[in-house]
């Protein structure tokens, strides 16, 4: 995973940093609120670790900004503040969850693991299908990554709508072919390959966390780990 540390003390952040790092992820630290904002917003996270005193723009703000432009960003805060206000202050500016220092190192990864499962799993409502930061309207006919919209063909979303309902399969051109075109598979043709290939310009390009994958002689699977 790809996660944002907010924390101003050096070397809780350090520490924070090679702990995640030594668990297989991607950590990027900001040491005030206006940089944590300014790298949440442009950066491809998967989650957001929050300290609540920060300079310049306090934690409980800091949050209700991230949601505001970013919903489908989790975000874990992490403070010595722990009385049953400063939590429900962090629960109410949209905190996905509120780890007290100090904690186990142990902890935090057992929290990080159960936000990412409850945001990286697979859920759908009567309207949406929502697979790791990436959700489908199927109302609007409208994909949302990590709080962007993108904007998508019939066709594009068809597929789309297809690997989604298929999480953790891998899917053969012929079964693509028959599911999204309603034809049998030509060989001669690459139609399938063409749709992916703008499919992943448009949901994965820009994110560091891929969902669509090639599986060599096979075809495609659409997983989120």
């Amino acid at each position: 995973m790809h996660i944002l540390v907010i924390e101003d003390e050096p070397t809780v952040s350090a520490f924070i940093k090679e702990g995640l790092e030594q668990n297989g992820h991607t950590v990027d630290v900001a040491f005030d609120g206006n940089i944590g904002l300014r790298k949440a917003k442009s950066g491809s996270f998967e989650l957001v670790l929050l300290d609540l005193n920060i300079p310049i723009v306090n934690g409980i703000e800091l949050c209700r900004q991230i949601k505001e432009e970013k919903p489908g960003l989790p975000v874990l805060m992490l403070t010595a503040l722990g009385t049953t206000e400063d939590k429900v202050k962090g629960f109410d500016a949209g905190a996905d969850d509120y780890l007290v220092k100090p904690f186990e190192f142990a902890e935090l990864i057992a929290r990080i693991r159960a936000l990412t499962k409850r945001y990286f799993g697979i859920a759908e409502t009567t309207n949406t299908i929502r697979v790791a930061d990436l959700e489908l309207d199927l109302q609007k006919k409208l994909a949302i990554r990590n709080g962007n919209k993108i904007e998508l063909t019939a066709k594009e979303f068809a597929l789309l709508e297809y690997f989604m309902r298929n999480k953790g399969k891998v899917l053969s051109r012929s079964e693509i072919s028959e599911a999204v075109w309603d034809i049998d598979f030509d060989t001669e043709t690459n139609v399938v390959d063409v749709y992916v290939n703008i499919l992943r310009k448009k949901i994965d390009k820009q994110y560091a966390y891929k969902l669509i994958h090639t599986r060599i002689g096979m075809g495609y699977i659409f997983e989120s780990e």
